[in-house]
């Protein structure tokens, strides 16, 4: 429970169910000035967000508890987010969070206390096929709130065990079921991209956090001449156009980051463009693995439009190769890509490059 709207409606509608409920509210946030700054903007699992999930809990009679995650969340995903942006690549921290936190860390917690699941207030489906035997993740039936991007690292065992009684609702509904139920959440503002970066200011999180990161180096186009300088790699993302700081003839993106020559590489709109991509640290839920290619929809980041792709395993066995039929923009490293048929996630992995056209 993050004293947020849908995670309060989640807990209600399974007591309503009939299950014996537990709200949990995770600390995740490294002390408590930051824990501060998260309430100030509106941040989830601050002290503000604590208490607020408390109360709920309260108006529906069950218990509650705050477990700390603080260490673990800042091994597993605050130091991932720092070394992908150093490396020149661009994390999802919330798939992290989901990874090893909600799903793994909080669902051990879980069992501890003798519960069966771990509910969210996530905006997608989980339902087992009867003929495979396979849990299957799908999208929530509201697309324009839709989660199941930043959920397709889920383990068969954790599907069995995680309930997401939201998935067949719009937000607007459970928005109004709050209201039915008269929870002071109903009307609270969503949360921020980034739970941990309080004033979205995610530059200047980076510079603290990964000074190193921070090195001034050279902005070259394709052919190596010199155009400009950048702040540090850190502060720049494939498709990037606002903040170079270069004039041209005609606009330029960040086409390319090179760490080792601290370089950001820029070019033409026509340059970010890609059709093919290597995808690692693969995935697969609704089949055991990927054994000849096959068709599906891919999706390169959580508001990107799913696009018609040939996925096929690397002969290496860990990776695959992903050809578009019409090119993507700005394919990212660090992002992940989601394969989907019609609304269920078949799987999805981690963009390790994008291939040139």
């Amino acid at each position: 429970m993050s004293g947020g709207v849908d995670s309060s409606v989640a807990a209600a509608l399974l007591k309503e169910e009939g299950y014996q409920v537990i709200g949990a509210t995770m600390q995740i946030w490294p002390s408590n000035e930051l824990a501060d700054e998260a309430d100030r903007f509106g941040g989830c699992c601050g002290l503000d967000a604590v208490l607020e999930a408390k109360r709920v809990a309260h108006r529906l009679a069950i218990p509650h508890y705050v477990m700390n995650f603080r260490n673990l969340f800042a091994q597993k995903v605050i130091a991932n987010f720092c070394r992908e942006y150093s490396l020149g690549r661009t994390p999802n921290p919330c798939i992290r969070c989901n990874e090893h936190i909600k799903f793994d860390a909080l669902l051990s917690r879980a069992k501890g206390l003798d519960a069966d699941f771990v509910a969210t207030g996530h905006y997608a489906r989980i339902e087992r096929d009867g003929v495979s035997g396979r849990y299957l993740l799908r999208k929530g039936v509201d697309r324009g709130k839709d989660q199941s991007y930043v959920l397709y690292m889920m383990s068969q065992n954790q599907l069995r065990h995680v309930l997401m009684p939201l998935g067949g609702f719009t937000k607007e509904r459970v928005r109004q079921i709050a209201r039915e139920l008269g929870l002071a959440v109903a009307d609270k503002a969503e949360s921020q991209e980034i739970c941990f970066i309080s004033d979205g200011d995610y530059t200047g999180f980076l510079k603290e956090y990964v000074p190193q990161g921070a090195k001034p180096g050279p902005i070259l186009d394709r052919e190596g001449n010199t155009l400009g300088e950048h702040r540090g790699i850190l502060f720049y993302t494939i498709g990037q156009r606002k903040g170079l700081g270069i004039s041209a003839r005609e606009p330029l993106y960040v086409v390319a980051i090179d760490r080792g020559r601290n370089a950001i590489i820029v070019g033409s709109r026509r340059e970010i463009y890609a059709d093919e991509l290597i995808a690692a640290d693969l995935n697969w839920i609704a089949m055991e693995s990927l054994r000849h290619p096959i068709e599906l929809k891919a999706k390169i980041r959580y508001r990107h439009r799913e696009a018609d792709a040939v996925i096929t395993s690397l002969s290496r066995g860990d990776g695959a190769h992903v050809k578009f039929k019409q090119p993507q923009m700005a394919i990212t490293p660090g992002q992940a890509i989601v394969f989907y048929h019609k609304d269920t996630v078949v799987g999805g992995g981690t963009i390790a490059q994008a291939k040139e056209m």
